[in-house]
């Protein structure tokens, strides 16, 4: 099955519920997303050097040390 056909499938089957078992599904969903995003962080603080150089980047965003999108040359 795609994911566009599961995606369909799921939305099928919210139709059908209760609104209790509605407002369950929801608290479930909210809690696969959570569990996803903290996935996703724990992947970018494992790559060696992440945390520093975010950090980096945060603090010269905030002091304006920063290239404007214009000025940046796309290699093609």
């Amino acid at each position: 099955m795609t994911v566009l056909q599961t995606r369909r499938q799921i939305k099928r089957r919210i139709d059908s519920l209760s609104e209790d078992r509605l407002r369950l599904a929801e608290d479930l969903i909210a809690y696969l997303e959570e569990q996803e995003s903290i996935a996703a962080t724990e992947e970018l603080r494992n790559i060696p050097g992440f945390v520093e150089a975010f950090k980096r980047a945060k603090r010269d965003a905030a002091e304006g040390r920063v290239t404007p999108l214009e000025k940046i040359r796309w290699k093609k």
